[in-house]
């Protein structure tokens, strides 16, 4: 049902010159791309003319958007500007005294919230750092310094963490706390969920979870110059400065829509000049065309985003200039075909029984233990959940339930064995997901778990092999694969380590650590 906070729905398409069938050859040749998309939105004069959900995701379901916290981070900082809190020029030294620097450096009396916004702060924390363990304040503070403040872009998380201490600072609250009657109510956002650090601040840069329409609210609201529902929410004067181009990006992957420029944490795009995006990792993305008055959002789990944007500006705005002679809609389809298979007389052998694995020793030296929860998802979570063990199966007519501990959390879901999906609900890392779940027997002994966490934009396989004397192997894999990410990052390690021998010889090492990172477990039936 939809409510007074909704964007407007068009009666079709085509009633407000959005192409239907353009659309759909959009969505067409993205699974001819092989490209797993979640969403789409298509915003034309203020009214959704299409939107597109691939099951299990749902209009519903909160998302994890990745760096699109970015721009909602943004927008804080915005109001606490407007409101005389900060300013562009105040100083990260001012802020927090009670940090001081352990090694003095006047870089740090010039680094301001305008250097943060842009990605100019010169700073560069090891992203190999494990946050579960360090104060991300001081961690930032005493982190090294590769330029001076405002001489050049570098793309850095933890720049955007930094405004959200900010804004826990000045004003004494949660961004989230701050943000709530200024933001999320008037654009009718639930009281979201952001992943913080073990002070309580949300972590800026990531860790958001809303949905797909939340997304277009808040890209719409700064299409329209911070109106929304003819009201205005957010500061014109802010929603204009930040989607314009501040700092020159042109070496970040050149030629890409990743060097058109940078805001306050939006990007510029290629298409037009006066285009903008909020941009999430496995290509999240929020775009204003105000060329076309037209916005639109996609939500997916596609690692080249380099190759997915310039897929979409493909159809994009090409849907905004043809005109279709009929009245057409978009339906919704399924994210991947669910198979059914023979069952295996090893159910009987194996139901109620409890699988104990040995623990890897180096992931857990390096805090990553596996997990339920594909590694897209924990690689920076604050509690890292992992160690997955203490498995047991329970069989009946068409599907199975399947228990297992990780550390000091237990958790049961119910999983389909009829080529259906079935849902349940875990606490991971002392964060509640919605899973989806089914499975094969890809053979008598072979036995194929596939999780889908719908908060995420990723899915875990698990393959349990069941073997003579009680001896059980599992063969984790996700989707992203841990070899995609990696591929993806290339560009953020160039930009990470400038010395090209390194460089090479880094990549070279980082090609094997998806295989070390998800390695078979060994395990066996114990008496419990």
């Amino acid at each position: 049902m939809s409510n007074v906070y909704d964007i407007p729905r068009a009666e079709s398409p085509k009633d407000v010159g959005v192409s239907a069938k353009v659309v759909k050859d959009f969505l067409n040749d993205a699974v001819k791309q092989g490209y797993e998309l979640h969403s789409l939105m298509v915003i034309r004069h203020g009214k959704v003319a299409v939107e597109w959900y691939n099951e299990p995701y749902n209009k519903d379901t909160p998302q994890s958007v990745y760096s699109i916290s970015k721009s909602f981070t943004s927008t804080a900082i915005g109001f606490a500007i407007s409101e005389g809190l900060i300013s562009l020029d105040t100083k990260l030294v001012d802020i927090f005294p009670d940090y001081p620097p352990k090694k003095a450096d006047e870089r740090f009396e010039k680094l301001t919230v305008r250097n943060l916004l842009r990605m100019s702060s010169g700073k560069q924390p090891s992203f190999l750092s494990d946050k579960s363990k360090i104060d991300w304040i001081e961690d930032y503070i005493n982190s090294p310094w590769v330029f001076e403040p405002g001489e050049k872009f570098l793309y850095i998380n933890e720049n955007i963490f930094m405004l959200s201490a900010i804004i826990n600072r000045v004003t004494g609250m949660s961004m989230r706390e701050y943000l709530e009657p200024r933001l999320f109510k008037p654009l009718g956002i639930d009281f979201p969920f952001w992943e913080t650090d073990r002070n309580g601040i949300e972590a800026g840069g990531w860790g958001l979870y809303i949905k797909t329409e939340d997304i277009a609210k808040l890209a719409l609201c700064y299409q329209q110059k911070g109106k929304y529902n003819g009201v205005q929410v957010i500061p014109e004067e802010w929603t204009v400065e930040a989607t314009k181009k501040q700092i020159d990006n042109e070496y970040n992957r050149p030629g890409t829509d990743a060097s058109f420029g940078y805001g306050y944490c939006f990007w510029k795009n290629s298409i037009d000049e006066d285009s903008f995006r909020a941009d999430g990792m496995f290509s999240q993305f929020g775009i204003g065309i105000p060329q076309y008055d037209a916005t639109v959002v996609l939500t997916s789990a596609v690692t080249d985003e380099t190759g997915c944007l310039d897929f979409l500006f493909k159809y994009f705005p090409k849907a905004f200039q043809e005109t279709d002679q009929e009245t057409e809609t978009v339906e919704n389809t399924m994210v991947e075909h669910l198979f059914t298979s023979d069952r295996s007389p090893m159910e009987d052998v194996i139901k109620n029984r409890y699988i104990k694995f040995r623990k890897k020793i180096l992931l857990n030296l390096t805090g990553f233990q596996l997990s339920v929860l594909p590694m897209a998802v924990t690689y920076m979570l604050t509690d890292k959940p992992g160690n997955i063990d203490m498995v047991k199966f329970d069989f009946c007519d068409k599907e199975c339930t399947m228990k297992w501990s990780e550390g000091l959390e237990t958790n049961i879901i119910v999983i389909g064995l009829d080529g259906r999906y079935r849902y349940s609900k875990i606490t991971l890392g002392n964060i509640d997901f919605t899973v989806c779940a089914n499975a094969i027997w890809l053979d008598n002994e072979s036995f194929l778990v596939t999780i889908r966490p719908i908060q995420t934009v990723a899915k875990r396989n698990l393959i349990f092999e069941f073997h003579p004397k009680d001896k059980v192997v599992m063969i984790p894999s996700s989707s992203p694969s841990g070899a995609e990410i990696l591929n993806n990052l290339t560009g953020f390690f160039e930009q990470m380590i400038p010395n090209k021998t390194i460089l090479n010889l880094f990549i070279k090492v980082m090609t094997f650590a998806p295989k070390l990172m998800e390695p078979k477990h060994y395990g066996k039936f114990i008496e419990k």
